[in-house]
């Protein structure tokens, strides 16, 4: 992948400080499309993904918060149980696999 092709990027974070917790959501809401509870998608190139964690990494006290990017394969596969709250082609790309139970 070239430094300014884009691709997808799942940013997840657990963060000690209620009021860091906030300015951090509020981030992510305007980069993103919050996925689940402390996990967004963030569509982005190699360079952009960068310069986010770099704004991130200044709004968080290192010692007692994690926040992680994960880059999405392209030809991923993904299980979704219980309701989704997002539409079917947030992901594409991604083989939806069925369970039944």
């Amino acid at each position: 992948m070239s430094q300014n092709a884009s691709a997808r990027y799942l940013v997840t974070y657990d963060i000690a400080d209620p009021r860091r917790l906030g300015r951090l959501f509020r981030f992510l809401k305007k980069q993103g499309v919050p996925i689940q509870y402390s996990v967004f998608l963030v569509e982005a190139s190699a360079i952009e993904i960068n310069m986010l964690m770099g704004k991130i990494a200044r709004m968080i006290d290192a010692d007692a918060d994690d926040v992680r990017a994960y880059r999405v394969p392209e030809r991923g596969w993904q299980i979704t149980l219980g309701t989704n709250i997002l539409p079917d082609d947030v992901l594409p790309g991604a083989t939806p696999f069925e369970v039944k139970s």
